[in-house]
C-alpha cells in the first residue's frame, strides 16, 4: 500500500470516528432530555444525521485538503513535463527533414530515415500519453469533424505494415461530433486487428458506412462463437501466436461504451465484420 492511500484510509477513519462519537454523545444528551418513543423520534433522529454530515464533510475537508492539493500540484506538473516533451521531438523532425534535403549519399539518407521513424514513433507515444493522461485528469472535449478523413488518415498509416492486404474504403463526407483523438484510437485498432487477423492469400480489409453504421470487415477464420464474449476483455487473444498484448479491442470497446456507440460483430463464411452505431455522435 503506498503512503498516499495510507494516510487517504487513516485519515477518513479518524473523522469517521469523531464524528460517530460526536453523534452518540448527542443522542445520549437528547435521549436524557426529551426521551425517545414513537412521537419525537424523526425529531431526535433527522437533526442528528444532518449534524452528522456537517460533521464529517467539515473535517474531512480540512483532513484530506493536503492530499488533493499535492494531487493538483503533480497533475500540473504532469501536463507541464508532457508538454515540454513535444519541443525536443519537434526539433528532431525539423532537424532531419532539412538534412534530408541537404544529403546525396545514401547510406547518411537511410540513417536520416531511421532517425525520422524514431522521432515519428516518439511523437506517436507522446500523443498517445498526452491523450490517456488528459483522459484520466480531465475532461475531454468533443470536436466536430468528418468520418472519410479520419478513416483515410488511419487507412494511410498503416501503408508500410499492411504487405499485401488491400484496403478499401467506401465512406461518406459524414460530419461527426466527438472524441477526435479516442475515436482516432479506435478506427486504428480496429484497422490493425482486421489486417493482423487477416488470412495469407489475398487479404482484404473493407470499410463502409451505411444507414449510420460503420463496418469494417477483413478476410479470415470466423471468431470462434464462444470468444464472441470475451473478445473485448483486457489481454485477450484469439491467436497467441500474433504480436501484441490483447489491448487493442479492449480499448475499442472502452470507447464506445463511453461514447454511446453500440458495436456488434458479424462471423461470416468468409472473415469477420466489426460494426459500430453511430446514432448517437452523428452531427446533425
Amino acid at each position: 500500500m503506498n503512503s498516499k492511500k495510507r494516510d487517504f484510509l487513516i485519515s477518513i477513519s479518524i473523522v469517521f470516528t469523531i464524528t460517530i462519537t460526536l453523534v452518540l454523545y448527542f443522542n445520549f444528551m437528547l435521549v436524557s432530555i426529551f426521551g425517545l418513543n414513537q412521537e419525537n423520534f424523526i425529531f431526535i433522529i433527522l437533526p442528528l444525521v444532518i449534524l452528522g454530515l456537517v460533521i464529517f464533510l467539515s473535517f474531512t475537508n480540512n483532513i484530506l485538503k493536503p492530499l488533493f492539493k499535492s494531487d493538483e500540484v503533480l497533475q500540473q506538473s504532469i501536463k507541464e513535463t508532457i508538454h515540454e516533451l513535444n519541443i525536443p521531438v519537434s526539433t528532431i523532425q525539423m532537424n532531419t527533414q532539412m538534412l534530408q534535403r541537404k544529403i546525396d549519399d545514401e547510406k547518411s539518407l537511410k540513417r536520416l530515415g531511421r532517425i525520422k521513424q524514431a522521432s515519428d514513433d516518439l511523437l506517436k507515444l507522446y500523443e498517445n500519453m498526452e491523450y490517456d493522461i488528459k483522459k484520466q485528469i480531465d475532461k475531454i472535449e468533443k470536436q466536430e469533424f468528418f468520418l472519410d478523413e479520419l478513416v483515410n488518415k488511419s487507412v494511410q498509416k498503416f501503408d508500410d505494415i499492411k504487405k499485401d492486404t488491400i484496403i478499401k474504403v467506401n465512406v461518406a463526407n459524414i460530419k461527426i461530433n466527438s472524441d477526435i483523438n479516442g475515436f482516432e484510437k479506435t478506427i486504428d485498432n480496429l484497422i490493425s486487428n482486421a489486417i493482423k487477423y487477416n488470412r495469407e492469400h489475398n487479404p482484404i480489409v473493407r470499410i463502409e458506412y451505411k444507414d449510420s453504421v460503420l463496418s469494417v470487415y477483413n478476410t479470415g477464420d470466423k471468431i470462434d462463437t464462444k470468444n464472441l464474449f470475451i473478445i473485448f476483455d483486457k489481454y485477450f487473444q484469439e491467436n497467441k501466436s500474433n504480436d501484441g498484448f490483447g489491448l487493442g479491442l479492449n480499448i475499442v470497446k472502452e470507447f464506445c461504451d463511453k461514447n454511446k456507440i453500440t458495436i456488434t460483430i458479424d462471423t461470416l463464411e468468409e472473415g469477420n465484420r466489426f460494426n459500430l452505431n453511430l446514432k448517437n455522435i452523428l452531427k446533425t
